[in-house]
Parts: C-alpha cells; sequence; structure tokens
C-alpha cells in the first residue's frame, strides 16, 4: 500500500539590526543531502496470489538520495530519488510453472523471472516562505515505475503560522493517477494448457479481463498543531481520500467454495482473481502529542482512527522515547500496536461463491493485530568533522523495527540514513 506524502513544513525568523538595515536568516544556509538505505523481509503463510494460502516470503532493498537544496533566502528544492529491488516468493507464484520445480507448490517459490522486480521513482518538492516565516507553501510532483504499475502524482501544501509562530494550521492535497499492467495468473491466460492439470472434469474458469487499468487517488489533509508549553506540543490531522478505477489487484487468485478445484501436482489453479469496488473513501483522523520530560528523554506519543465504505475500521497507537546519551549519541526505543476489522468483501479460501459481486483472500483485508518493536541509535556530528567531498557529515542512524502480525506474518527492517550538509 503506498501511502499520500504530506509534508507540514517548519521554518523561522531571526534578523539583526546593523546601519538602519535588516538581515534575514535563510530557510536553509547550505544545501544536504541524505543517504538512505534499508533491507525488509517478511515471511507468511497467507499470500494473497495463491488465494489466500502459501508463503508470503519477500525481500526488498531500497537505496534513496534527498537532495536539499536553498534556492535564494526564502525557497528551497528538494528532489527525493531512489531505487526499491524486491525478490518476492509470493509474485513468483503468479506464474509457478516458469521455474524448475518437479512438484509446484503454494509454499515454495518459482525460480523464474516473476519472482523479482524493481521500482524507481522520483519526487521533485519546491517550497517557499514569505519573508516574516508566518507563511509556507509547497508544490511537489511524483512518478514511479515497475514492471506492472506506473503512478503519476502532483500536490501542494499551504501552513499559516500564528500566535508567535505557537500555532499552525495547514492543508494539503495530493492526486496520483496510476495505470496497471495488469499480469494476471498463468492458468487465466489466453491459450494455457498444461497436460498435468487434474480435477473433476475440464478446467474452464469463468474468468473475464478488467477492462479498466487506470486508478486514480485524491487526498485532502487538513492539520493543525500548537506549542501547549514550554514542555508540550500536539498536533491533530485529517485525510480525505477517494480512489477510483482498478482497485483489485490482478494477479490475486480466489478460489470459490462452488467450483470444483483443479491442480497442478500441489499447486491449485484460480476460479478467478480478486473483485473489488472500483471505488473507496477513507478517513484517517489522528494526533500527536510531545513532552519534553527533561534534558536525557522525550515522549513522542501518536494515535490514529481510521474509517472506510469497504467496513475497515483501525485504530493505531505508538510511542517513541528519544534518549539523549550525549551530545552525539541518541537511542529511540519505539513500540507500536495496530488492529483492524475485517472488509466487508474478504473470504477466506473457498467461502465466497460465484454468485457473489464483490471477494478478495488478500488478508491485508482480514481482522488482526500486529505488534512493531524497535530500537534506533542516531550520532549527530555537531562539527561536521567527517566528510566527503565538500560535505560534512550532520548525523547518521541505524534503526531496526520488528513486526509480529496476529494471522502469523512476521518481518523485520534494518535502515540506515546518513546527512550531510554542504560547507
Amino acid at each position: 500500500m503506498k501511502y499520500l506524502p504530506i509534508f507540514l513544513l517548519f521554518s523561522w525568523v531571526l534578523s539583526a539590526q546593523q546601519n538602519t538595515t535588516t538581515y534575514q536568516k535563510r530557510v536553509l544556509e547550505t544545501s544536504e543531502v541524505d543517504l538512505l538505505l534499508s533491507y525488509y523481509n517478511q515471511d507468511g503463510n497467507n499470500a494473497a496470489v495463491t488465494g489466500g494460502e502459501g508463503t508470503e516470503a519477500l525481500t526488498d532493498a531500497t537505496s534513496s538520495i534527498v537532495l536539499r537544496m536553498p534556492l535564494n533566502a526564502d525557497a528551497i528544492l528538494t528532489v527525493d530519488v531512489g531505487l526499491s529491488a524486491y525478490t518476492s516468493a509470493s509474485s513468483s507464484n503468479v506464474n509457478p510453472l516458469d521455474g524448475n520445480s518437479t512438484n509446484v507448490s503454494p509454499f515454495d517459490a518459482s525460480s523464474g523471472e516473476s519472482r523479482k522486480d524493481q521500482l524507481v521513482y522520483i519526487n521533485p518538492t519546491y517550497q517557499r516562505s514569505s519573508e516574516d516565516r508566518n507563511t509556507i507553501w509547497s508544490v511537489n510532483g511524483y512518478f514511479s515505475a515497475e514492471y506492472d504499475y506506473n503512478s503519476v502524482g502532483f500536490g501542494g501544501t499551504y501552513a499559516r503560522l500564528f500566535n508567535e509562530k505557537n500555532t499552525e494550521v495547514s492543508i494539503g492535497g495530493q492526486v496520483y493517477l496510476d495505470r496497471w499492467n495488469p499480469q494476471y495468473p498463468i492458468e487465466l491466460r489466453s491459450g494455457f494448457f498444461d497436460d498435468r492439470v487434474t480435477g473433476p472434469g475440464t478446467y474452464a474458469p469463468g474468468f473475464t479481463e478488467f477492462d479498466r487499468t487506470t486508478r486514480n487517488s485524491y487526498a485532502l489533509s487538513l492539520g493543525f498543531s500548537q506549542i501547549l508549553g514550554k514542555r508540550m506540543q500536539a498536533a491533530l490531522f485529517m485525510d480525505l481520500v477517494q480512489q477510483n478505477g482498478l482497485l483489485s489487484t490482478p494477479f490475486q487468485r480466489v478460489y470459490l467454495g462452488d467450483v470444483p478445484d483443479f491442480f497442478i501436482d500441489d499447486f491449485q489453479l484460480a476460479d478467478d482473481v480478486e473483485r473489488l469496488p472500483d471505488s473507496r473513501f477513507k478517513i484517517p483522523v489522528g494526533g500527536r502529542l510531545n513532552y519534553y520530560l527533561n534534558d536525557v528523554v522525550v515522549l513522542r506519543s501518536y494515535y490514529r482512527f481510521y474509517w472506510d465504505d469497504w467496513g475497515v475500521t483501525s485504530h493505531t497507537a505508538s510511542l517513541e522515547t528519544p534518549i539523549k546519551l550525549s551530545d552525539s549519541f541518541t537511542v529511540y526505543p519505539t513500540y507500536r500496536y495496530y488492529t483492524q476489522s475485517e472488509a466487508d468483501y474478504f473470504f477466506e479460501k473457498e467461502s465466497a461463491l460465484s454468485t457473489f459481486e464483490f471477494y478478495t483472500s488478500d488478508y491485508d483485508l482480514s481482522k488482526y493485530d500486529a505488534h512493531q518493536y524497535g530500537l534506533g541509535l542516531q550520532y549527530r556530528d555537531i562539527f561536521n568533522k567527517a566528510k566527503i567531498f565538500s560535505f560534512g557529515l550532520k548525523s547518521i542512524e541505524l534503526r531496526f523495527n520488528q513486526y509480529d502480525r496476529s494471522d502469523g506474518l512476521n518481518a523485520f527492517i534494518i535502515t540506515m540514513g546518513t546527512t550531510f550538509v554542504g560547507n
């Protein structure tokens, strides 16, 4: 699931009077470069590609570069470019027959080319602040491409600060215009034949391809933040999201309860792919509360409630407690809890019927709870002693997160980020 990028940007004013001339601090004094790397690994036994039963093994390695450049005293250009390469046992079973296995099974990965893919993206943002730094606006674009999916997006935000910059109100919008290159399960493609198929009679699924391959998403975001005192800051936010188009995933199989079963070895052939409505409306509402306990510990809390018209409601709560070990080192213990209800259209394997209009066996739309535990370590080089070319090291951060879901999906992610500043 792609998340929609909304930027809440803060800046400040510093001016000095000398010889009747006012000097104003730049929004960003010098260029900065972030280098980000991550490695993600997951496993489970409820793959949507194989109808809710089968391996969910996946690994993903992502790298990105974020460059922030001051264009003048008031404006910043940010360019985020990234590459994500993954290998997935689950997606390999879109075509389980393209490998060298002598026995085809949903719990084994195919060794064919469908097991791997990569995503590339670019996300430029232009931000400008007013001279008094009480107004900030930005515009951004987005483009990403992978083998079966392309996305183009654009949007912007407007923020206004009041009350000596203790209060901020923001509004933002984002549009994504996406297109599928549908990859259906191999057995549902035209001309499929395999003499190893077993079952009662002839395998002839009542499958039709989707007649629409676009997916459009529109989001409106509202934000409010308030400094409540020397130690406390709070923020509230709400998004309104409307999606239209092909919201089903074309390669995710469904096995129906009133249709005969057919197999190749241990691999059950699809009765259909998931069928979901062509519109979805989402409303997440949440808030943050940060409390400065002392010079060593800060408490950062977060809560979000989510509702959509597919029947899913969820609650998310998290707590992060940065602990300052020294001027240079900080550790970040984190915990996140998530729970959601089941979508109206979710059915376990062979529970849906062919007479139903909509159905899916994607466990991301099932009822489940999840726990995430994490620990991070940050080093800040306040003097920028370490250098690469003309850029000095500002900070380096390493994080580890473990994710456990009640349906058996387990995952971990390791991320490393560095920030360099120009001299």
